[in-house]
Formats: C-alpha cells, sequence, structure tokens
C-alpha cells in the first residue's frame, strides 16, 4: 500500500530563529495521522532542524543536492553531506530548479543515481508549463520528463522514489488547476509507469500534487484516486494552514 505524504517545501524561507519557531507550532499541532509528514527547510537550518525533529513524526528533507560526491562546486551540497547530519530524504528537480537554475532532464537524471546509490529517498518533481498546457502538449513534456529522468532505473529502485507533479501553470499565474485535472494527470502517470514497468511499481509509488494546494482545496484534491498527497509551498510556512491540509488527507 502506498504512503500518504504532505511535504513543505520551505523554498527561500525562514530565518534560524523562525524556523525554530515554525517547527515548534508545528509539532504543538500535528494531528493523529497516518499520513508521512515532510519539512524542506533550506541547508543551513537542516542541522538544526534534524535535532528538533529527531524524536518527531515530522521528517525534515532537503530541497536540493549536486550529483558529484565532493570537488570543485561552489555552494554546492553533497548526498554524504546530507546524510551527515541525519537528513535521508532529499527533493529534486523542482520546478523552480529548471526554470531559474537551468537544471536539465540530464542533470537530473544523474542526481537521482547519486542520491539512490546513497539510499536517500527522493522526492522527484516535474511538470508542464502554461504554454504546454495551452497547446495540449502537457501528456507529452510529463512522459518525457519521466522518461529522461527516471525510467533508465532499474525496478528496485523505485522503492525509493516518490513523485511530485507540478502544474507549472497552476502556480502564481492566475490559472488554476481542478482536481479533475490533477487526478486526470496523476492516472496518466501511473499508466506510464505501468507500460514502463509493472502494475505493482506504478500502484506502489506515491504521487503528490504540487499545485497550489490549500486548506480550502486540499480535501477535494487528495479525494482523488490517484492523488497520494501534496508537495506543499506557501501554505507550508503557515503551521495553521500546513496542518489543516495533513488533517486533509
Amino acid at each position: 500500500m502506498r504512503s500518504k505524504i504532505v511535504a513543505g517545501n520551505w523554498k527561500m524561507n525562514k530565518t534560524y530563529h523562525e524556523m525554530e519557531i515554525l517547527l515548534g507550532e508545528l509539532e504543538a499541532k500535528v494531528p493523529d495521522t497516518e499520513a508521512e509528514i515532510m519539512v524542506a527547510p533550506s541547508f543551513v537550518n537542516l542541522p538544526r532542524a534534524f535535532m528538533m525533529l529527531e524524536s518527531s513524526v515530522i521528517e525534515p528533507i532537503a530541497q536540493n543536492m549536486h550529483f558529484a560526491e565532493s570537488g570543485a562546486y561552489t555552494g554546492e551540497v553533497s548526498a554524504d553531506m546530507l546524510l551527515g547530519i541525519g537528513i535521508e530524504t532529499v527533493i529534486l528537480g523542482h520546478s523552480e530548479r529548471r526554470s531559474i537554475f537551468g537544471e536539465t532532464d540530464d542533470v537530473l537524471a544523474k542526481k537521482v543515481v547519486a542520491a539512490l546509490a546513497k539510499n536517500l529517498r527522493v522526492v522527484f518533481c516535474f511538470g508542464e508549463e502554461l504554454e504546454d498546457r495551452k497547446s495540449d502538449n502537457h501528456f507529452n513534456i510529463v512522459a518525457d520528463q519521466l522518461t529522461k529522468g527516471l525510467f533508465n532505473l532499474e525496478a528496485d529502485a523505485w522503492k525509493n522514489i516518490v513523485l511530485a507533479y507540478e502544474p507549472v501553470w497552476a502556480i502564481g499565474t492566475g490559472e488554476t488547476a481542478s482536481p479533475e485535472q490533477a487526478q486526470e494527470m496523476h492516472a496518466f502517470i501511473r499508466k506510464a509507469i505501468s507500460d514502463k514497468y509493472d502494475a505493482t511499481i506504478a500502484d506502489n509509488v506515491s504521487i503528490l500534487y504540487g499545485g497550489s494546494v490549500k486548506p480550502a482545496n486540499a480535501a477535494e484534491i487528495f479525494s482523488k484516486p490517484d492523488v497520494d498527497g501534496g508537495l506543499i509551498g506557501g501554505a507550508s510556512l503557515n503551521a495553521d494552514d500546513f496542518m489543516a491540509i495533513v488533517k486533509a488527507i
């Protein structure tokens, strides 16, 4: 049975002190749930987050990592560095890493392999832009990203993969993705995995939705059969909002 997951991506938000306050608020509001709860603070705050959450049901995770084990990569962080501070899960391929920092499918494929080689769990992000959706090319884009980023993996590797579908066109654009559109794409993703590997792998992989999930729409989105949770941006920076989304699952 696949996991239900709600992961908060804090992006470049929260200072050290602000993070401590938010984590304390989250800890005080954790509902009774079987869902996995994750938060991704910035790199500089990860060691303290791990210490604060060491006995918590909330897991601190990383927002990114480099594919190299070490070397002349100023400003980058390796898998071993994450493991060295207790981090066991990393987000890769976020739409902002792709669009702002130019990370390609080939680079992301190398990152995935590097993370899995160290037994890190990978939350792999992908999704189409607004022009792709408007031109009815969204399924092709998503299939291409999956193929180039993940379909080189052996079947056994998928036990450490979580997928996060991000319809970039529905994030901060004024456009709205319906729960039905989310389900349609998640079902397409699951079928693509089944066609490439088998139905067992497809049925067991968790697919999160990352299209502006909020307390007001979370329950309806999470009710869809192929939506296994959410990768939450802005709403994860408020304890009440984030825990309301956790309750919705």
